[in-house]
C-alpha cells in the first residue's frame, strides 16, 4: 500500500515537459516585448512624406529611451531624460486615428511659427538656406527638403502652447502632418528615430538621422 501511494504522489507531482517549455517561451516573449517597447524599436517607412531624409521602405531604428523610460504600453514616465528638440525625427501616434507616424518635430512650446511656400519661420526668423532654398537649419543640424510638389498648405503665424509640438514631413508638398491633424502633445512622442539601418537597393547600413 505504501509503495502504491508513493508512486501515485510522484505521478501527481510530475509536470509535463511541454508545459515548462511553453512557460519559458512565454516569459521570453514577454521580456522581449517589454524590452522592445521600453528600450528600442524599429519602424518601416510606409510613404514618401519624409523624403529625402527617409525613403519608402526604409527601416529605421528608434531609440525609445531618448526622452525617458515609460511603463510599457502607457505614457506613464518612470525616468525623465530630457525634452524633444526642434529638428528631431520622432515616432508618435496620430491624434487623428492613432496610427503610428514618423515626422520631424519643427516647433515646440513657446515658439511662434509660420510656414510659407514650404519654408519655416520660427520667432520671425527663416530657417531655410538662402542659397539653396531647400535646406533648413535646426541649430547645427541641416535638413534637406523635398519641394518638388510645392510646399503644401501654409501656416499662418501661431504660437505653440506649452506641452505641444508641431510635426511636419520633409516632403512638404506630400505629407499628411500637423497641418492636417493639428498639434501633437509632447508626451505622445514616444521615440526618437536614431538611424536608417536598411534601405532598398543599398542594403544594411547605419545612417544617422
Amino acid at each position: 500500500m505504501t509503495q502504491r501511494s508513493t508512486a501515485g504522489d510522484e505521478s501527481r507531482k510530475k509536470v509535463p515537459i511541454w508545459r515548462g517549455e511553453w512557460a519559458s517561451f512565454a516569459m521570453m516573449i514577454l521580456l522581449l516585448t517589454v524590452a522592445r517597447t521600453s528600450l528600442a524599436n524599429h519602424y518601416q517607412v510606409p510613404s514618401g512624406s519624409m523624403e529625402p531624409t527617409l525613403m519608402p521602405g526604409d527601416r529605421v531604428a528608434v531609440n525609445m529611451l531618448a526622452y525617458g523610460l515609460r511603463v510599457p504600453f502607457t505614457e506613464i514616465e518612470l525616468i525623465y531624460r530630457g525634452e524633444p528638440q526642434r529638428g528631431d525625427v520622432v515616432v508618435f501616434k496620430s491624434p487623428a486615428d492613432g496610427t503610428r507616424l514618423i515626422k520631424r518635430l519643427v516647433a515646440v512650446g513657446g515658439d511662434t511659427v509660420a510656414l510659407v511656400d514650404g519654408h519655416l519661420w520660427i520667432d520671425g526668423q527663416p530657417l531655410q538656406d538662402v542659397a539653396t532654398g531647400e535646406i533648413e537649419h535646426f541649430g547645427a543640424r541641416e535638413v534637406n527638403l523635398n519641394l518638388r510638389d510645392g510646399g503644401g498648405p501654409d501656416i499662418a503665424s501661431i504660437t505653440i502652447p506649452a506641452g505641444m509640438g508641431l510635426v511636419l514631413g520633409d516632403h512638404r508638398g506630400n505629407s499628411a502632418d500637423g497641418r492636417y491633424f493639428g498639434l501633437v502633445p509632447m508626451q505622445s512622442l514616444y521615440g526618437k528615430a536614431a538611424a536608417v539601418y536598411y534601405r532598398s537597393g543599398e542594403g544594411f547600413g547605419w545612417t544617422r538621422l
